[in-house]
């Protein structure tokens, strides 16, 4: 009996590197797809090269190697470029990773924040209306704040700031509440929202299994680096211009004012649904060595 075909888009994403033996565990044959090359002996995953556009992608050579369940883990904005190949492949429903930001950066001060929630849910709308012409069913995943394997680019940036300097800068009391999601987490809802086909064309959100301070949330960082915790209270004068000084460094240029004032934000969405549907039962915030960067 031949095994279930999956198609990854994203596939060396962090969430598609958590995702991959997931899926081959629980009897899945995996096409991974990625821009660059990748050798694999694994028989359950085939890496497949895509092309620079879009445009320029072909569907399978013949009808066994139709597609027709796919998780799309890469950005979510990216994905009606793709939908010609979904197409071509025969996918008849695709899981796609978006995220809460839709929500959290939609009043932003910062207008670069503001287009990132504008994509997202252009992104999101686009996905339905596709839906509703091809009739592929969707199940759209929006996750808090993700960690994991050292790789994300928040929780783990804030690691290595630690290590560099000793400290941590604060903005006020930095009481905004978080709720950290680890990656494997995610890459689990994914599976879940793949298998359970009677959830149909629907969105959940994907927050931790903890809500807590963001000074807490820096403080476990501190503990889990095996360092004693040192906060240092500055004023957001010198954020602002501490920010615009990073940006101009490749690493930091995703980081604005405003990130640091959402240090006293409350970011919390209720990860019900999720429970519910899809058995979603995320882990607290207790980051370890793995969860870091080396």
């Amino acid at each position: 009996m031949s095994k279930k075909q999956v198609g990854v888009l994203g596939a060396t994403s962090l969430v598609g590197r958590c995702l991959l033996p997931l899926l081959k565990k629980n009897g899945w044959s995996v096409k991974a797809f990625s821009r660059h090359e990748i050798n694999s002996a694994d028989p359950d995953i085939r890496w497949l090269r895509i092309p620079k556009s879009p445009d320029d992608l072909h569907g399978p050579a013949g009808e066994s190697d139709e597609i027709g369940f796919w998780i799309f883990v890469a950005p979510i904005w990216l994905l009606p470029d793709y939908f010609p190949m979904l197409k071509k492949y025969g996918a008849k429903r695709i899981v796609a990773v978006s995220s809460t930001s839709i929500f959290a950066k939609s009043h932003s001060g910062s207008a670069e924040e503001k287009l990132t929630a504008l994509k997202l849910s252009g992104a999101e709308t686009r996905l339905g209306e596709w839906s509703a012409d091809t009739g592929v069913e969707w199940v759209v995943l929006r996750p808090t704040l993700i960690y994991g394997r050292g790789m994300d680019k928040n929780i783990s940036e804030i690691a290595r700031m630690i290590r560099r300097s000793g400290f941590f800068p604060l903005l006020g009391k930095g009481d905004g509440l978080r709720q950290p999601v680890h990656a494997e987490d995610v890459a689990m809802a994914c599976l879940s929202a793949l298998e359970k086909t009677d959830v149909v064309n629907r969105a959940y959100n994907l927050s931790g299994g903890e809500t807590l301070r963001y000074r807490e949330m820096i403080n476990r960082l501190f503990t889990a680096l095996g360092r004693r915790p040192r906060l240092i209270h500055v004023p957001l004068g010198f954020f602002r211009i501490a920010a615009a000084m990073l940006r101009l460094f490749s690493r930091h240029r995703h980081w604005t004012p405003q990130m640091a004032e959402r240090m006293n934000t409350d970011l919390v969405f209720d990860h019900a649904d999720a429970w519910r549907d899809l058995n979603f039962q995320p882990r607290p915030f207790q980051p370890d060595s793995e969860d870091l960067p080396s």
